[in-house]
């Protein structure tokens, strides 16, 4: 098995890393962070979002693993002190994983041409100045016209994140589909949008047609940002969940509902 480590440069990530490289090298694992089968983060979920990006056109064979150094994460399932039991779980490996969806993100122009982006989390789009203006197609058909700060596109995993935090609704990953959340909209007896989140199923997809000719960021788990300097080239933006998913390595894999719990309740029974 070639084993990947995809760490923070923090001190504690930067001590349980060399641990780890140290059982691995010791239980006979290959340390490959070209072609890995496993890629183990050290850090965060955000460490975690970031190895996902760096290795999102090998998702197809590899599997995620996450120890977290600090506060428990959505997507790490093993502590710091916890390493040696981790390295004696690589060594039972059967290929056993969980998947979880990802929304692709494309951006098109009216010449033709497409960019693709990937998300674990969510994408945003949103004006750099003023007002966000954009008709909002769900499956083909317009729903409404928008105005406000901009909108947030995720998925369920996602939801817990910045999605919580406009409003949106946490849902269970099993529940694959993806959300639609407005960040400060306009509404009044002139404008009007729904006003809260949708959710749309996974046969669904959603279309941002752009009315506005102000520079736009579009974005992808806040690690990637593609500048839209002229809205006017932009045919539409697309989002639908991905055929591709994400794989983690379920040794140990904490149920959501309890990382929910633990996150923003405090573990009351």
């Amino acid at each position: 098995m070639r084993i990947a480590i995809y760490s923070n440069p923090t001190g504690g990530s930067v001590k349980v890393t060399k641990q780890l490289k140290s059982s691995l090298a010791a239980a006979n694992f290959i340390l490959d962070n070209d072609r890995p089968d496993v890629v183990i983060t050290v850090g965060g979920d955000g460490t975690l979002l970031s190895a996902f990006h760096h290795y999102r056109h090998q998702l197809n064979h590899v599997r995620f693993v996450g120890i977290h150094t600090g506060h428990l994460g959505f997507y790490t399932d093993w502590r710091d002190f916890e390493v040696e039991e981790l390295v004696d779980s690589l060594k039972q490996d059967t290929g056993q994983k969980v998947d979880y969806p990802l929304v692709d993100v494309d951006i098109t122009y009216v010449d033709g041409n497409v960019k693709h982006f990937i998300a674990l989390n969510e994408s945003t789009v949103k004006k750099a100045v003023n007002t966000l203006v954009c008709d909002i197609y769900i499956k083909g058909k317009l729903f409404e016209r928008f105005r406000g700060d901009g909108l947030c596109i995720s998925t369920p995993t996602g939801s817990t994140g910045y999605n919580k935090s406009i409003g949106g609704a946490v849902v269970d990953p099993s529940l694959v589909g993806i959300q639609l959340g407005e960040i400060a909209s306009i509404n009044n007896r002139v404008f009007r949008t729904l006003g809260s989140p949708i959710i749309v199923g996974k046969d669904q997809y959603l279309d941002l047609v752009l009315r506005t000719n102000d520079r736009l960021i579009v974005g992808c788990d806040q690690m990637q940002a593609h500048d839209l300097d002229n809205p006017k080239e932009v045919r539409k933006i697309h989002y639908q969940i991905s055929q591709s998913h994400i794989s983690f390595a379920s040794y140990r894999h904490t149920n959501f509902w309890q990382r929910v719990d633990e996150s923003f309740i405090g573990g009351l029974k």
